[in-house]
């Protein structure tokens, strides 16, 4: 598994912030090569992205959520990969975000630029086109408050 980590602030409140990083249908506004996010139901997302020309479905399963703190996700099908996103209050109108990635390269072409860092720097970009986005709008544009416990992805709201 190859490891992306990057971290971003950004001058909003982090009860905003992370309201809009709920919407993961928008992702595709602000995250490269991701061509549709489509939320199943609460706790599971189907992706469609496209890298190097080559197209990717997958399914991914929220393990955690807790409001303003933290989502935790895994694949349950398709390509292996897991993540976490944390948000840190660093004062009243400042958030820091941070994300981890872990994921299996497939071929050369996906190899090759993890091995170059490419990954890196397209999560960073992805990062700052969030925060301007977020940060030119002011305000979040929906939420979802409710709340996945681990281990089993219990849902709550």
């Amino acid at each position: 598994m190859h490891t992306v980590t990057s971290d971003i602030d950004i001058g909003l409140p982090v009860r905003t912030v992370y309201n809009q990083w709920t919407q993961f249908e928008d992702f595709p506004a602000f995250m490269w090569g991701v061509e549709e996010v489509r939320q199943v139901d609460d706790t599971r997302l189907a992706w469609r992205v496209r890298v190097a020309g080559v197209e990717r479905r997958f399914i991914a399963e929220i393990t955690e959520q807790i409001p303003d703190e933290r989502i935790a996700w895994k694949s349950v099908e398709g390509p292996r990969h897991a993540g976490v996103v944390t948000f840190h209050r660093l004062d009243d109108d400042e958030t820091r975000v941070r994300l981890q990635l872990d994921w299996e390269p497939e071929g050369l072409v996906e190899h090759a630029g993890a091995a170059l860092q490419l990954d890196d720097a397209q999560v960073g970009a992805d990062l700052r086109e969030f925060t301007r986005l977020l940060e030119t709008n002011g305000f979040e544009t929906g939420a979802w408050r409710g709340t996945v416990d681990r281990p089993g992805g219990t849902v709550g709201g």
